[in-house]
This record gives C-alpha cells, sequence and structure tokens, in this order.
C-alpha cells in the first residue's frame, strides 16, 4: 500500500467564501485518495476545522486586510496595507517551505493566498478574479494579479469557461498565457426537495466592520417583514447561539449541513454579492436579493450583470430599505449550470502524471 499523497489546501481569511468553496476540494480529494492538510487563519481556518475535525488544520500568518468603515477608501486601504500584505506573503512562503519537509506535502492549493506555493512541488491557485476590478486601476491590479497567478503550475477557476457562466469578465480573459483550467461553479451545497418554512433567509459574510455594520441596519428592517424570516450572521464563533423573537430566528453561523438544509427551506435569500454565495445560489435555483459590499467593486460588478441578465435585484446598502425585496417577484431567479469535473483528471498533476 503506498502512502496517501499529502495536499495542502489553503483559503485566504477575507469573509467565509474563499474557505467554503475550498470544502467541495477536500470532499473530492479525500474521494480520490489524498490526504489533505487544511492551512489558513481566523475565521477561514475556525470554519474548515468545524467542517473536518478529523484533519489536520495548521494557522498562517494573517494577512490582517481591514476594511474601512468608508467603502471609498477600500482601495487606499488596500495599497497603504500593502507593506502589511507584503511581509505575511513572505512569511507565508517561509512557512510553506518548513510545511514541505515537515509535512512532507506532494502537492499545494491555494485559494487567493499569494505565498502558499512552492517549486518543490505542484502548486495550483484558485481564483474567480483572473481580472481584477479596482475602478481606474483595473488594468494595474489585473496585471499584477496575472504575474501572481503566473508563478503557480495551474490556476483554476470555479467557473463554467463558455457561455452562460457567473463571473463574466472576472474570471474570463481574451487571450492569455495562463495556465487555466476551469471547474464549473463550487459550491458545497445542494439542491434539496424540503417544505418552505422561511418567507426570508438573510445570510451575511464578508470581512468587518461592513458585515456588521449590515447586520445591525438589517436587524432593525426585517422587524417590519410580513413572513418567517431566517437571519444568519456569518460570524463563526466557538458555540452556536440561536435566539428567537416572534417570526425572526438568529443564528450567529451555521455548518455547511445546516445552511443547505436552511437554504433549500427559505423562500428568497438576501445577501452580499459575493461570488461564493453566487455560485451557492445557481447550484440551489434560488430567488436572491443582493447589498453588494460597499466598494468592492467586484460585487458591485455581480450585482449588476446579475440584474442584467434578469436573474435577481440588488440595492446599495445606504438606499436598501425592505419594501425593496418585492422586485424579486419580477426576476427568474437563479438556475444551476453545473459542469461535471473530472477530479481524478485535475489531481493527476499531483502524482506527476
Amino acid at each position: 500500500m503506498h502512502e496517501m499523497k499529502r495536499i495542502l489546501v489553503a483559503p485566504l481569511n477575507w469573509g467565509l467564501g474563499h474557505a467554503t468553496r475550498c470544502i467541495p476540494i477536500i470532499n473530492s480529494l479525500l474521494a480520490n485518495n489524498f490526504e489533505p492538510i487544511i492551512a489558513s487563519d481566523g475565521q477561514a481556518l475556525e470554519l474548515l476545522k468545524k467542517e473536518f475535525p478529523e484533519l489536520k488544520a495548521i494557522e498562517l500568518p494573517s494577512y490582517r486586510i481591514e476594511y474601512s468603515k468608508k467603502g471609498k477608501n477600500f482601495k487606499l486601504k488596500m495599497l497603504w496595507d500593502s507593506p502589511k500584505i507584503l511581509q505575511a506573503i513572505k512569511k507565508e512562503k517561509k512557512e510553506v517551505d518548513k510545511l514541505i519537509e515537515k509535512e512532507r506535502l506532494n502537492g499545494i492549493i491555494s485559494d487567493n493566498r499569494f505565498g502558499v506555493r512552492s517549486k518543490k512541488v505542484p502548486s495550483v491557485f484558485i481564483t474567480h478574479q483572473l481580472n481584477v476590478l479596482t475602478g481606474n486601476t483595473t488594468w494595474l491590479s489585473s496585471k499584477m494579479h496575472q504575474s501572481i497567478i503566473k508563478k503557480f503550475d495551474e490556476c483554476w477557476v470555479p467557473d463554467t469557461e463558455g457561455k452562460p457562466n457567473l463571473s463574466g469578465k472576472l474570471g474570463h480573459l481574451k487571450n492569455s498565457r495562463l495556465p487555466i483550467r476551469y471547474l464549473g461553479p463550487l459550491s458545497r451545497l445542494s439542491k434539496k426537495d424540503l417544505p418552505e418554512l422561511y418567507d426570508l433567509m438573510v445570510i451575511l459574510s464578508g470581512p468587518e466592520p461592513q458585515r456588521g455594520m449590515l447586520e445591525e441596519k438589517l436587524l432593525e428592517e426585517v422587524k417590519k417583514f410580513k413572513g418567517n424570516v431566517l437571519f444568519v450572521k456569518g460570524k463563526v464563533e466557538k458555540e452556536q447561539t440561536v435566539s428567537r423573537q416572534e417570526q425572526l430566528t438568529i443564528y450567529n453561523f451555521m455548518d455547511s449541513r445546516e445552511l443547505e438544509i436552511a437554504f433549500n427551506e427559505s423562500k428568497m435569500v438576501l445577501s452580499r454579492s459575493g461570488y461564493t454565495t453566487v455560485m451557492d445560489l445557481a447550484k440551489l435555483e434560488k430567488k436572491a436579493f443582493f447589498i453588494p459590499t460597499p466598494g468592492q467593486y467586484e460585487q458591485e460588478y455581480l450585482a449588476k450583470r446579475l440584474k442584467k441578465q434578469g436573474l435577481a435585484p440588488y440595492s446599495s446598502q445606504e438606499k436598501f430599505t425592505l419594501s425593496k425585496l418585492s422586485k424579486v417577484k419580477t426576476y427568474k431567479g437563479f438556475s444551476s449550470f453545473s459542469a461535471e469535473v473530472d477530479y481524478s483528471d485535475l489531481f493527476s498533476l499531483f502524482h506527476g502524471e
């Protein structure tokens, strides 16, 4: 019996999306007789430890990316933080070199962690942003991102290659020499036929302070909602808490199994337009309303694109009021276009085939 090959799976800790979309990848690694080792920091690491308590989990240096309170300053803040980020990436590379020896790694899958790669073992980068939207500096941020992707052996994009697709210009380049493979949309959830218990499911995620600001606003707004509301704050804490007030049920977080049931039991979803959420909603064929994170161009682009396609309406955070949810009726909602991925072929990179 030859030893199982060990693959480091390392998502960025920025909202929960990077971690959650690694769940189907980790499950596929397990199904294909690999031994995944999880590496991240903060809430992303907590979340994966809860999902896979039996797997080894390693803490990586944090990028400590903070969001500014005002969306507009986001770009400045990001560039301002870049010495910190560059330091973290450097530390990360050192860590990874040690881990390769110590854990006898055979491969690396990094979801948007720039420093998690090595010349010694096949290294894969997962991203849906081959183009990084930053307003008038988009060309620069995209070039920078692509030059980082080039340092990996392959780049896996969680979307379909042709049309229709979910990521639009984010995940598709006109002509590119990058070693790109399309995985089809990645979701840890499946559609189930369950009775509808909730008229509205609110699910939050994303970095602070914006997550908390939206939580405060929406908890006020949903008091006026006619019907049952499930409210998931998206704060991964040690203990799960649940509270009920009249027609409102509030969870601090849910694991994948609970979320899958909750999504399937809900008529309509109100959330950020983060790419992972969009992939989940497509898989579950849901009707949705989006509030993009202020100053996050990518979420604003996705919300506009989905509205234009007649799939789901959106509103800015400051202009949102509960009455806007009535627009959802006039949109067609999501439909699934799952591409079947041949994971054994995908993972052949790690066998050196």
